[in-house]
């Protein structure tokens, strides 16, 4: 069961956003939230925010109870719309201002570990 979750046009670069996401990718949820609450970086509190909401998501869309299964399938920082802004140089120019923004998108996912035991159990040993 896929629970998804996006944040939009946040105010960060997408580049410090992938710092703290490359991080957390592929964890359980509970170890996700402890690493990004113990993170000192700013954007650690934006992704732990929308961490927090696909959790709700699952909770109330899914009825997804037990959160212990779930894990970080899939995270993405994209690129958002950019503002332009400009700023005084010298001798009457001017010099470009990027104010980046960010699309974050989360992907949760329920690992089961039968299945995994499956998989073991049927792959084949080179003698």
């Amino acid at each position: 069961m896929e629970v998804q979750a996006k944040a939009r046009y946040l105010r960060t670069s997408p580049r410090k956003i992938r710092y703290v996401i490359d991080v957390i990718r592929g964890m359980q949820v509970e170890k996700a939230q402890q690493q990004l609450s113990f993170s000192k970086k700013q954007a650690a509190g934006l992704v732990l925010k929308l961490l927090n909401s696909a959790i709700a998501n699952a909770r109330h869309n899914f009825h997804i109870e037990d959160t212990t299964s779930l894990y970080i399938k899939h995270i993405t920082a994209d690129g958002g719309p950019i503002l332009h802004r400009w700023r005084a140089r010298a001798f009457g120019r001017s010099a470009p201002i990027r104010k980046r923004t960010t699309h974050i998108t989360i992907l949760l996912d329920t690992r089961d570990t039968e299945t995994k035991i499956k998989k073991a159990s049927t792959k084949k040993v080179k003698a």
